[in-house]
């Protein structure tokens, strides 16, 4: 079944913690933090001397543990957890995670963040020798790999698997006695170190959970890293050498919570200097500055800062609504955008309003945005995008994989605007960018992944080389 992709979605959040007396407790107040990541499935694994239990289901997370009784038998002073957006697999209970595995001589839980760009590979090549999956997504490999190895101890299996798998990961791996937090060589997903006031560790794919378990941050979890932890403390260890910083930069434009700190960066600051810097080359006239709600807010105060115009509320989001899927037919998916948000006709009649939004991927949305405001009584609208045009698809751990899904890939600056029915369309530059997030490192574009703008990729695409290729001929018209 083809579908359209009319916003940006990120595969999954990962949670991990080792020495709490209530390690599952404290797993679902850390999920809850990273519900953004994710809201299709959840799950949390518990580790109760040894004997792993799990629960999952589809849903959010307040759906899926609705129940007490199904966070209370997850007992342990370990755990790890995981909430879904399905991007390799489809969006069946087998998919979601945290997976558990019994064997004859171990058990072990896994949870991933990403994509594997050779998992159709290394699918076929495990079933020719024997290999039975029970699920269609990519995660199940490691799995695979560490039972195929032929190593003696698990740790050089797992370094062993970790070096097989290509693309981007962040992994939770769970056995009777230890908790493995692992990242790819280029760290594209972010993952990060905490510590509570107990002593208890915790790792989660964002800081902003931290605060909400009472742990303070560590450190990052580095490129190419295996962090193993268990009743002795962490110990730091690496499965590569090979390593070259390329995070995610659509993690500081629009997938992470504003209030989390990405390699020494906070979100929140990242998104205010994208804005200044879009009104540095802003030229044209106007008399206030809305944000589209929520993750472009921050970009939008930055915004009016820089240019001496009002940041006002516009626009509204109705804080309530639950996701609206994909709809079938193009009236339905707009009405979604109307129960979503509101225009604030007070607030925008008779002016000249620069709507700042994180990204465009189809356009859907933002012609119904702008046309929102027109109704309302805007008289421009000048819309100013908080990133570089999106023209390539992503293959490690976004859910955009094809150049038919992105307006910017198939039409102009102008005939975008054209198509939104915007006043002016400007975009961010992809070194805007990379000097609005100004991490500390020596890597390409700032330690920044830009592929998505550029087309230049940090690693070779292996399974999806072809299907890339076959992108770059195709062109879609959004009209």
């Amino acid at each position: 079944m083809t579908y359209e992709v009319k916003s940006l979605n990120e595969e999954c959040g990962i949670f991990g913690i080792w020495g709490h007396p209530q390690a599952s407790q404290v797993t679902y107040f850390g999920l809850h933090s990273l519900q953004h990541r994710g809201q299709e499935g959840a799950g949390i694994l518990s580790n109760d001397q040894g004997q792993l239990k799990r629960h999952r289901d589809l849903g959010l997370l307040s759906e899926v543990f609705k129940n007490p009784a199904d966070l209370d038998g997850l007992t342990g002073e370990a755990a790890i957890g995981h909430v879904r957006y399905a991007t390799a697999g489809n969006a069946s209970i087998n998919n979601v995670q945290p997976f558990l595995f019994e064997f004859y001589d171990m058990q072990m839980g896994l949870a991933h963040n990403g994509n594997l760009t050779n998992a159709e590979t290394l699918k076929r090549e495990l079933e020719k020798e024997g290999a039975i999956f029970s699920s269609s997504s990519d995660t199940e490999i490691l799995m695979h790999l560490i039972r195929h190895s032929k190593k003696e101890h698990f740790e050089d299996k797992l370094k062993e698997a970790l070096n097989t798998v290509k693309g981007g990961f962040a992994y939770l791996v769970m056995t009777e006695d230890k908790l493995y937090a692992a990242l790819d060589p280029n760290g594209f997903r972010p993952l990060s170190i905490g510590r509570m006031k107990n002593g208890a560790w915790v790792v989660s794919s964002e800081t902003c959970a931290f605060e909400v378990v009472g742990a303070e941050w560590v450190r990052d979890v580095k490129p190419g890293e295996l962090v193993i932890i268990d009743q002795d403390g962490v110990t730091y260890d690496s499965y590569t050498n090979d390593t070259q910083l390329a995070i995610c930069s659509m993690e500081y434009v629009y997938f992470a919570r504003p209030d989390s700190v990405i390699h020494g960066v906070n979100v929140h600051t990242a998104r205010k200097n994208t804005g200044r810097i879009l009104a540095q080359n802003f030229p044209f006239e106007a008399d206030i500055v809305v944000g589209v709600p929520n993750s472009s807010l921050s970009a939008a105060s930055g915004f009016s800062e820089e240019s001496g115009l009002p940041n006002e509320m516009g626009l509204i989001k109705n804080q309530y609504i639950q996701r609206t899927f994909i709809q079938p037919t193009q009236e339905l998916r707009e009405q979604g955008v109307r129960m979503k948000l509101s225009a604030v006709s007070s607030i925008v009649k008779g002016k000249r309003v620069v709507m700042v939004d994180d990204s465009i991927v189809r356009g859907t949305t933002s012609r119904r945005i702008v046309q929102l405001l027109r109704e309302a009584g805007a008289a421009e609208v000048h819309v100013a995008i908080a990133s570089p045009p999106l023209k390539y698809p992503c293959f490690y751990g976004i859910d955009i994989q094809s150049r038919r899904e992105l307006i910017a890939a198939n039409h102009t600056v102008e005939e975008t605007r054209e198509i939104i029915g915007a006043d002016s369309l400007t975009y961010l530059s992809i070194e805007g960018l990379i000097q609005s997030v100004g991490l500390e490192t020596d890597a390409p574009n700032g330690g920044l992944c830009v592929a998505y703008f550029d087309g230049d990729y940090p690693t070779p695409l292996y399974d999806y080389e072809e299907r890339y290729l076959q992108s770059l001929k195709e062109k879609t018209s959004f009209y």
